[in-house]
């Protein structure tokens, strides 16, 4: 029996992921479904790790380094838009993100490493649930991740719509931004609407701080410093006719510093229990750090954009590219060993991986997984040498 072609089995694989997404901490099908390959193909497979994660690893030759390769699994709660051959046969949820093709990639290297060798050292494929919610990287690492699966160095990717398929950018240093979010509640004191001078309106108090909290990016964090601050959520308790109690402003920020993820987090609880207080009202903060910041080590990053350039062409890597404000889980697993995130182009034309990630109608595009598979191996055999 021929094995079919590398580029076959990446969609075989991508597609079937496709049509059958799951969610965080939910992605029973999922493991069950990489597991299986994974074990075909040869690999050592532990499972349960971090609720439905896994690591797949193999070695070859007598070194004793480890290089790991990571991939997320979980879908998103949205419903697709239908018409495709492999659209997701899950109401209500769906591969917006890419996972699929994440995840395809990894098996892809990982078939290509099964079968031809070419290093010296384990290599471990971590596949992690729950990268949406920004929970999953933390409860592999409180499942001892680390511990029973020691790692030099890992290595991850995610693709993006709007630049040209198959070009890899990555940088040194933050590439991707922490997510911190916010509630303020304001307490006024409600009553008839004809009788505004016997409240205390909560919703005057919340307007000014929504507009003072404009200020905050733009007069206290450095200009030379990235961050952004956003409310997107206003709620009261009130009726047309009533002035309410209470009113409820969410929002969140990014950034990537630590100082200033401080910063913000101080401003905005001094500006808004600083405007309630001029007003008679009461401010309640409650911020939460969601996401932290995605810090690609140098080292690592210069023998990436090395391997990315022996693997794709120097025409089509960038690498120093901009850092992008959306968040991502790998940054927790950077935090403990040495790693490199990287941006794999899915498209620019909306049909043919330019449509924005989060979308109904998003799909990766097929034509970036072998980019992905060589990127991949390229890192691999750069990492460990085969003597």
């Amino acid at each position: 029996m021929t094995t079919p072609d590398l580029g076959t089995r990446l969609r075989a694989w991508r597609h079937h992921l496709h049509r059958h997404p799951e969610t965080a901490f939910a992605e029973e099908l999922t493991s069950d479904y990489v597991a299986g390959v994974l074990t075909e193909m040869g690999y050592a497979v532990a499972r349960g790790i971090g609720g439905t994660g896994l690591v797949a690893s193999l070695t070859r030759g007598t070194s004793g380094r480890a290089v790991g390769l990571r991939a997320d699994m979980d879908g998103l709660p949205i419903q697709e838009v239908p018409g495709r051959p492999h659209g997701s046969v899950h109401d209500g949820r769906m591969h917006a993100c890419g996972h699929d093709g994440h995840l395809a990639m990894v098996l892809g290297a990982a078939a290509v490493l099964a079968e031809e060798g070419g290093f010296d050292g384990t290599v471990r494929m971590v596949l992690q649930p729950a990268e949406e919610p920004g929970r999953g990287a933390q409860a592999m690492l409180d499942d001892g991740l680390l511990e029973r699966f020691p790692l030099d160095v890992l290595y991850g990717l995610h693709n993006l719509p709007g630049v040209p398929a198959g070009h890899l950018h990555t940088r040194a240093g933050g590439i991707m931004s922490s997510e911190d979010n916010f509630t303020i509640v304001v307490h006024g004191r409600g009553g008839h609407a004809a009788r505004p001078e016997v409240v205390v309106d909560p919703l005057v108090v919340g307007a000014e701080i929504v507009l003072a909290l404009q200020t905050v990016v733009a007069r206290n964090v450095p200009p030379v410093l990235p961050a952004v601050l956003s409310c997107t959520g206003f709620e009261t308790d009130g009726a047309r006719n009533a002035i309410p109690s209470t009113v409820r402003i969410t929002g969140d920020t990014r950034s990537f510093d630590p100082e200033v993820q401080e910063l913000l987090e101080r401003r905005i609880r001094e500006v808004s229990t600083g405007i309630a207080g001029a007003h008679g009202a009461r401010a309640e903060v409650t911020y939460t750090h969601e996401f932290s910041p995605t810090v690609n080590d140098p080292e690592v990053t210069e023998r990436a954009v090395s391997a990315a350039v022996a693997a794709l062409g120097a025409d089509r890597v960038d690498g120093d590219c901009r850092p992008d404000m959306p968040s991502e889980d790998f940054g927790v697993f950077a935090r403990h060993v040495p790693a490199c995130f990287a941006f794999l182009g899915n498209g620019t034309e909306p049909g043919r991986g330019g449509t924005p990630l989060h979308s109904a109608d998003y799909d990766l595009n097929d034509d970036i997984l072998e980019a992905g598979v060589a990127y991949y191996l390229a890192v691999v055999r750069a990492e460990m040498p085969a003597s």
